[in-house]
């Protein structure tokens, strides 16, 4: 059984994988990490292999502890991945973005992907029909466009309910707020996907991300949805390194 540790800015996501198959996850925040591993490891004790993916650094303690227990892979740059990565500069690569290329050509081989993730920033990443990632794009993410307009002006409010409003037309100030964001992502998706299919006529689209649900109802193209994009890819560049 596999172990897939993906490490945010502020929360630490855990999955456990029998081969392919999602047995559990679960999220927690940071300083809660080591109490967090040790209760997945006495739940799993035919754990036998990690792989650890992070934008910021764990305790030497939770390091540890992984490293007692299960042969622990870090994932960096230098991994091996199951695509051709033609991007021009490989090490500044997210490798989040990497994680969910991976998923990509695993989940949907031999097809044109572009996998967008609504996170803290939205991307977009690219994988054609012969397994060579071209690259993509980075744009501001839903929250981080809320925070932007209330730090950059001196009136509009910090709004923090997210949903997707039904209308175009906002009548107070701060629904106006929420349009202009929700609709404006909702837009540049659709944009974005429209110039891919300008070239890419069997394109297959994968939204994912914490935001993926809020979006997905609001976005004219056809896509598929799904919420444990990342984890598949970080757990079959584990196999791949394992083998």
């Amino acid at each position: 059984m596999n172990l897939v540790v993906d490490v945010g800015n502020t929360q630490i996501k855990f999955a456990v994988f029998k081969g392919d198959e999602l047995i559990e996850k679960s999220a927690t925040h940071l300083e809660n990490a080591v109490e967090s591993l040790l209760k997945i490891l006495e739940s799993y004790p035919k754990l036998s292999k990690a792989i650890i993916s992070s934008t910021s650094e764990v305790t030497a303690n939770f390091e540890n502890l992984l490293t007692e227990h299960v042969d622990l892979l870090e994932f960096t740059h230098h991994s091996k991945v199951n695509f051709i990565n033609d991007y021009k500069t490989p090490e500044t690569l997210g490798l989040d973005r990497m994680a969910l290329v991976a998923a990509a050509a695993y989940l949907y081989p031999s097809q044109n992907v572009l996998v967008i993730d609504a996170g803290t920033c939205i991307t977009y990443d690219f994988i054609n029909e012969t397994s060579v990632y071209l690259g993509g794009a980075i744009s501001p993410g839903l929250q981080m466009r809320y925070k932007a307009m209330h730090t950059f002006t001196k009136k509009l409010p910090l709004v923090k309910e997210t949903f997707q409003p039904p209308i175009y037309i906002g009548k107070s100030t701060k629904e106006a707020m929420q349009i202009g964001v929700c609709k404006s992502i909702s837009y540049e998706i659709d944009g974005y996907i429209e110039d891919y299919l300008a070239d890419y006529e069997d394109l297959t689209v994968v939204l994912t991300g914490g935001d993926y649900k809020l979006l997905s109802a609001s976005i004219k193209n056809s896509i598929f949805a799904t919420s444990n994009f990342l984890l598949k890819g970080l757990n079959k560049i584990l196999q791949l390194n394992s083998n």
